[in-house]
This record gives C-alpha cells, sequence and structure tokens, in this order.
C-alpha cells in the first residue's frame, strides 16, 4: 500500500548557523530507494557522509548534533522533521558548515520548498515501525517521560512545563501528519533570557538574534547587565523592568513553545530510520531523551529486522484456498498456503496453519515434529507465486514455478499449532517472466526464516490436460 518517497527535484536554503554564526547553505537531493537520510559536510576535505541515525548522534545540547569520525553536523532537526512529515523516506543533504541554517528557527522553509519541488514515489516498498507494545522511557532527575503506544498511524501528544511566570505548562497534539505544514511548522524554537549568556560562555547560540527564535525575558535584571546582553546579541537596548515575550514577531499561537517542542521530537525520531507507527505521548521532553528514545527503538530494529504481518483472522482474505488454486500447481499435501491477506504491486502476505496431523510431521520427526526447512521456503515461494501473477494480464494462463533459492536463513523451530505469517517482497523488476523476491517467515512476532527466491511464470497446460 506505501511505497518510499524522494524529492522530484534538489533545493537549496542559506542563512546563518544558530550556534556557529557562519553563513551556511544545505542543499535536499532526491536519493534512490533504501537510501535513508545522509548528511554531506562538502567543505571538508574528505567530504564525509554522515548517516542520520540516532547512534551518531554524540551532543544534544540546544540541538542534535550527528558525528562521523571529527565531522560533525548540528542543528538537523528542523530539516528531518519536515522531511518526515512530508513521508520522505529517502534523500541526500549537503552542507557548506558544521550546522545547518537556522532560518527562522522554524521548519517552515523546509516545509514550502519541499512543497515547491515536490515529492514522488519510488518502486520500493516502505518499511514501517510498526508498534506492537507500549514502549517507555523516563528520566527521573528532569522529570521527563516519552511513551510510545501501538496506533495505526503516527501521532504525538507534547506536554511541556517550567518554572516561569511567562512560560508555564502548555499543551500540542498532531494527529494527522498531513496537518504539519499548517499546525506545527511554522513553530519557532524558543530560550529564556536567563539561559543566553550560559549558552554564549560555552560557544554557542553566537548566531541567536530577536528574528530566529522566541525569546522569553522572565526574571528581571539589573538594567547594566540586559544593556550588555544586548550588546553582545547585536539587539536593540530594551526596558529591564519590562517582562514578556521580546522577539521581534509576536507568537503565531499561545502554545507555539509545545507545538515546536512536537516539532523536535519529529525531527529527532526521524533519526530510528523508519517511519512509525504508533502514538507518542511525551512530558516534558527535549533532545536528550527525545535521542535516548530513538536509540532504544534503533536498538529493536536492529534485534528485529523485520516485523510480521497484521493479521486478524477476522478480516476476509484477499485471496482464500480456492482462488489460490486457480493459479499455483500444488495440491494437498504439497499446497502450503492457506489464505492471501495482503497483496500490492510490491508484496504479498499470507497465512499457512501448521496443524498437527501435517504429513511431514509423521517422519520428522517422531516424538519431535519440526516442520522441514524447506517446506518453509516452499510455502514462502508459494506467496511469492501468488505476487508475480498479479503482473499478467490473464493469470488463469500462468502457473507459477519455484526456481531458484539464495541467502536462505532460519531462526527457529516451527511445530505443530503455529500459523506461519508470511510476506513475500519484490526486489526487482519483473523479467522474462521471472521475479525476484524476498521472503519472510514469522510465528506471532518472532521471525523464523527468511530467504531469496525467484519464481518464474509458464504457461499453463491445463487446457491440454482436458
Amino acid at each position: 500500500m506505501y511505497k518510499q518517497k524522494t524529492l522530484k527535484d534538489s533545493f537549496s536554503l542559506s542563512g546563518k548557523g544558530l550556534h556557529t554564526g557562519l553563513d551556511l547553505t544545505v542543499t535536499f537531493k532526491p536519493a534512490p530507494a533504501d537510501y535513508g537520510y545522509k548528511i554531506q559536510r562538502i567543505d571538508l576535505d574528505s567530504q564525509p557522509v554522515i548517516d542520520a541515525y540516532a547512534e551518531n548522534v554524540r551532543e544534544t545540547q540546544r540541538g542534535t548534533v550527528l558525528f562521523k569520525g571529527n565531522a560533525k553536523v548540528s542543528t538537523v532537526e528542523h530539516a528531518l522533521a519536515a522531511l518526515y512529515a512530508a513521508g520522505i523516506d529517502n534523500c541526500h543533504m549537503e552542507v557548506n558548515g558544521p550546522e545547518f541554517p537556522i532560518l527562522d528557527g522554524s521548519a517552515i522553509q523546509y516545509v514550502e520548498s519541499i512543497q515547491r519541488v515536490g515529492v514522488k514515489e519510488q518502486d520500493a516498498l516502505k518499511d514501517f515501525y510498526v508498534v506492537k507494545s507500549k514502549i517507555e522511557v523516563r528520566d527521573e532527575k528532569t522529570g521527563s517521560s516519552i511513551i510510545l503506544l501501538p496506533d495505526d498511524e503516527f501521532s504525538v501528544n507534547v506536554l511541556i512545563s517550567f518554572d516561569s511566570k511567562i512560560l508555564y505548562n502548555q499543551y500540542a497534539s498532531l494527529d494527522d501528519m498531513r496537518d504539519f505544514p499548517q499546525e506545527i511548522a511554522s513553530s519557532r524554537t524558543f530560550v529564556f533570557v536567563r539561559e543566553i549568556e550560559p549558552l554564549l560562555g560555552v560557544g554557542l547560540i553566537k548566531g541567536g538574534d530577536l528574528d530566529n527564535a522566541i525569546v522569553i525575558y522572565e526574571r528581571e535584571m539589573p538594567q547594566e547587565r540586559y544593556d550588555k546582553l544586548s550588546e553582545i546579541m547585536g539587539v536593540p537596548k530594551m526596558d529591564a523592568h519590562k517582562l514578556g515575550f521580546i522577539m521581534h514577531k509576536p507568537l503565531t499561537w499561545d502554545n507555539e513553545p509545545a507545538r515546536h517542542k512536537l516539532l523536535d521530537i519529529i525531527g529527532d525520531l526521524a533519526l530510528v530510520g523508519k517511519p512509525i507507527k504508533g502514538r507518542i505521548i511525551a512530558t516534558r521532553p527535549g533532545h536528550t531523551i527525545n535521542n535516548k528514545f530513538a536509540r532504544i527503538l534503533r536498538k529493536n530494529i536492529t534485534l528485529n529486522d523485520a516485523q510480521a504481518p497484521a493479521y486478524n483472522p477476522a478480516i476476509p482474505p484477499v485471496m482464500n484456498l480456492q482462488q489460490i488454486q486457480a493459479g499455483l500447481p500444488q495440491r494437498y499435501p504439497m499446497l502450503l498456503l492457506d489464505k492471501v491477506i495482503a497483496m500490492t504491486d510490491l508484496y504479498a502476505e499470507g497465512v499457512k496453519n501448521v496443524t498437527n496431523d501435517e504429513f511431514f510431521f509423521q517422519g520428522h520427526f517422531p516424538g519431535q515434529p519440526i516442520m522441514p526447512g524447506v517446506l518453509i521456503i516452499e510455502a514462502m515461494a508459494q506467496l511469492g507465486g501468488t505476487l508475480a501473477l498479479q503482473y499478467t494480464d490473464n493469470p488463469q494462463q500462468y502457473q507459477a514455478r519455484f526456481v531458484k533459492i539464495d541467502n536462505t536463513r532460519f531462526r527457529h523451530e516451527v511445530i505443530p499449532g503455529d500459523t506461519m505469517l508470511m510476506r513475500a517482497v519484490k526486489t526487482a523488476p519483473m523479467r522474462h517472466n521471472m521475479l525476484s523476491l524476498k521472503g519472510y517467515t514469522f510465528v506471532a512476532d518472532k521471525l523464523v526464516a527468511e530467504a531469496e527466491f525467484m519464481v518464474q511464470l509458464t504457461k499453463s497446460d491445463k487446457e491440454q490436460q482436458i
């Protein structure tokens, strides 16, 4: 149902860096399927390419900083949030310095540029991280927490709270990613005046001003100190007795800070490497806990490099046994596919119920029945055959036959009573009536076998037999 996406064309944005104050340009380019997000430092001699994954984040103070060796790039979260919200899976980014330009402190210019050049589908399956059970991470010191719950789509709820007379408890939510451009993208980063001196002291926010952030003055300081800070920041002097929001552009929404925290979560979770199907509930989030949570999801992905199809026996199948038999030559006892539960032009998903009276259990093995691995592969190949038949105008005139297998791996046993959930994914276009596929077999959420194989469509000889 879902295909990977990339940009239709390239675009560039320029501006100063929030932390370095440098004049920077970042260019976004289309990338091939399964490329993911990669960022290249074109200003360095080696022009290193940094994979945008959570485990490559080393710093999270006032932004997300990716590293490869000694090369780094910071303030990437706004751009990544825009790409993720647009459903873009693959993008190559080039930047001529150690950070992305801050622009106006939001993601709106990235969103508008993506909308201008457009998005195109690719001939590859979008690989979701489907949340099957509650995942939670907490920081008892800060009171921060992130909870991820199962859901059919991706959504985010955020609660923020500060010990401040100006900015206290705020809430923001996004239930539909299509609303990101209008509801979230324009929300700007924010900073308290009391934080500016310490941040400058560690070499940060050299490019910060009253045009690229929400600036909150909520604790009165001596006029002389306030004036000195204004000089350092290069902004006009202001009345130290007047508290409130002091940036040039007023708030777009009363809860704009909370909306920006939601934007940051999306950008930081883009580093998971897969789009997520689940609901995020975040309390007092920040880049540090966001990255910690993204690393947990990355670890889960590494340990479970494929996820089982969603299966509800109450939902009618896409193909029942009779329809399967119309295309496959196998019959009992060698028909090892009971139903097809999903079918697109990129993949098929099917079910095999393994019962105690299967013929092969009599000798494999007496007293310890285990389904032979070759028959698990055969079942995946039969599912692949049903997918291959969909590429013909007259599938009833063809039969699918299993002709090649590579890179097989068995991870766990299949025993009587198990329900095998299978997925066959197209890995190359059909050529000469032959289709290459990658097959996966699961029992519950556990991957039990995988293989690469090929099926061939041949003209049916049913008419001659009749």
